[in-house]
């Protein structure tokens, strides 16, 4: 599993969750399993780990444990996938947001800058809508809000522009396509990072990561036991920012609220005031975990005070 996926903050992440032998926990990023594995080997004979992927390649990852689940789907589908295997209660829920690098390494995927393939792009394959349909068929303004909001790209409107313009001439179908159209377009020496933001906004399009992310995020707050742990890697500022927000005020626009006696309404309690991130050992042997940004949250009681779950 190694070869399909080096995972982020692996040891970290797992102590975050302060597992309970018996306890019944959700890893909604399977990928390569290694987060999982490592939950594995902390849960007794009575504890439970259901894991969510939509990649078909993941599920081959998937280990021969009575304790362990995976459940092939997107993890949007969180509430009531667990429903139907009777879970209405969970004691932690661990999330490695992004792409895996067998994604990333698969050149016909379409998500890395560095080999061609199809504008592909799906993280689930059996979905219909991939990158180079939204770079072909999407409207100017649809292209420039779509580059701006998920890329935060400087230039936008300009993209967006010369996107049309040239696929006027012809489709855009492979990535080195739409890297001879980036290229002219990014500032010189800072084209890798560049491509790189125009590449994200393209993936979180087509998968519709962040409304997902909403949706699992939401779930995840109802399904928590109290003192129930929430543990969340990503690697973006958009993805942190979300997450950041419900965390600490209890909503995604991050509006803090009070109650008659001034104590915060929110369901989670934040720990620590900063997210961690890897050390410099890690990034050197792992160069993807650079961007990384780790937040952890205990589920509260009603008065807003942690409570250690049973």
């Amino acid at each position: 599993m190694s070869t399909y996926h080096r995972s982020v903050l692996l040891n970290e992440s797992v102590d975050a969750l302060s597992i309970h032998s018996d306890g019944v926990y959700v890893d909604v990023t399977f990928g390569g399993g290694g987060h999982s594995s490592e939950i594995l080997n902390r849960l007794g004979s009575n504890g439970k780990l259901f894991a969510f992927d939509q990649d078909q390649d993941a599920v081959k990852n998937a280990p021969s444990d009575k304790r362990f689940t995976l459940i092939k789907k997107n993890f949007r589908e969180l509430k009531v996938a667990l429903g139907e295997s009777g879970v209405v209660r969970i004691d932690g829920l661990l999330a490695d947001l992004g792409v895996s690098s067998h994604q990333f390494d698969t050149a016909e995927r379409g998500f890395s800058i560095r080999l061609d393939g199809p504008l592909d792009m799906r993280m689930n394959q059996d979905a219909m809508l991939t990158a180079e349909q939204v770079i072909n068929t999407y409207e100017q303004h649809q292209l420039r809000e779509m580059f701006r909001l998920y890329g935060e790209v400087e230039n936008a409107g300009y993209l967006a522009k010369r996107i049309v313009e040239l696929r006027e001439e012809r489709e855009l179908r492979t990535v080195n396509d739409l890297r001879q159209v980036l290229e002219p377009l990014a500032r010189k020496g800072k084209e890798n990072q560049y491509m790189a933001k125009v590449f994200q906004a393209l993936r979180i399009e087509v998968n519709g990561e962040m409304e997902a992310l909403r949706e699992m995020l939401e779930q995840a707050v109802e399904l928590l036991s109290e003192g129930g742990r929430l543990v969340v890697i990503s690697y973006h500022s958009l993805e942190d920012r979300m997450v950041k927000n419900l965390i600490r005020s209890g909503n995604f626009e991050g509006t803090l609220e009070k109650d008659f006696y001034g104590n915060l309404i929110r369901p989670l309690q934040p720990v620590g005031n900063k997210p961690v991130v890897p050390d410099e050992q890690e990034i050197e042997m792992n160069s993807r975990a650079r961007s990384a940004k780790m937040r952890i949250a205990i589920k509260t009681t009603g008065d807003g005070k942690p409570q250690a779950a049973e």
